[in-house]
């Protein structure tokens, strides 16, 4: 499993980490087999928000933690908060709650990253950093990072925050490939010029911050995953065509797909399925060349002028 820095952090995470928003639908034995072959597997990192499963993912984790016996030290816990039912909260009152409300959950004492889950319009930053430091400066949160927030967004937060923004969340995959683009397609009056998102990955990039792609399976608004789709026959024989070549899986060419691009983006896989993972985690050994990575993304319906 490849490892990569995350953001400035000096933490290094396994490049596939795994999305808990589905743990809430297991047993705890059966989440103690899922963590304990992702650590098989080479993937150390695991992604919460306090809403998934209303709390649920985070306590069936960290029981399966404390029932196998797995070491703190061998796991890297991130979770997410700000979003609440019919509203969302960035307040200094709600972000510090939220901490601990989690950190009860998944019986640790510490989360190794917290991340700002969507904007919050309301958003007074002085109390953003105001939690932010107090997390820090207790020992209950070493890194922070922010998901599905542009440029400027993020540039307000760092205005009054000390503790630097490490990364971002954002849907990015074959089916979801607006953060490159609207880049690839610059001066030119089509709807793919249309930049949606503040040119987030050249913003990334030149500050260094990690861009963790979710739902990078799923098209549309989480209307299905499009491997083995039949409606996207040209995708789905040049993904097998390759999964052929390098002796992989359509899914696992998918994730090469993302890995290929070199700002070193973190792939969040869902499933709980133990041999999807282990597909997911030999991708991180294909190599796809340029051409390849052209192809496809030709494939999924975009346009090279």
């Amino acid at each position: 499993m490849n490892q990569i820095e995350l953001g400035n952090s000096q933490l290094n995470v396994s490049q596939i980490g795994l999305g808990c928003m589905r743990m809430n639908q297991l047993s705890v034995s059966q989440a103690t087999k899922i963590v304990s072959l992702c650590l098989d597997q080479g993937i150390n990192f695991f992604d919460h928000a306090d809403i998934y499963g209303d709390g649920a993912s985070e306590e069936i984790f960290g029981r399966a933690l404390q029932e196998n016996s797995i070491s703190r030290n061998d796991v890297i816990i991130q979770t997410k908060c700000g979003i609440r039912k019919g509203f969302y909260d960035f307040s200094k009152k709600h972000i510090i709650s939220s901490v601990e409300g989690s950190l009860q959950r998944l019986g640790v004492d510490y989360l190794d990253c917290l991340g700002l889950h969507r904007p919050d319009a309301l958003v007074i930053p002085e109390e953003v950093a105001e939690a932010f430091s107090e997390l820090n400066k207790s020992g209950k949160v070493k890194h922070f990072g922010v998901s599905n927030h542009n440029p400027y967004q993020i540039d307000l937060l760092k205005k009054y925050c000390d503790q630097p923004i490490e990364f971002n969340q954002l849907q990015y995959g074959l089916m979801h490939a607006d953060i490159v683009k609207s880049g690839l397609n610059v001066n030119n009056h089509i709807d793919s010029a249309i930049d949606r998102d503040g040119f987030v990955l050249d913003y990334s990039r030149i500050h260094n911050m990690t861009i963790q792609a979710w739902s990078p399976m799923q098209y549309g608004f989480f209307a299905g995953v499009f491997v083995n789709n039949e409606k996207f026959p040209e995708l789905n024989q040049v993904l097998n065509e390759l999964a052929e070549k390098y002796q992989s899986t359509a899914s696992g060419i998918a994730v090469a797909w993302i890995n290929k691009h070199p700002s070193d983006i973190q792939t969040l896989i869902g499933t709980m399925n133990e041999e999807r993972i282990k597909e997911f985690s030999a991708s991180t050994t294909v190599s796809l060349t340029k051409q390849e990575w052209y192809q496809l993304y030709q494939a999924a319906g975009n346009q090279l002028l």
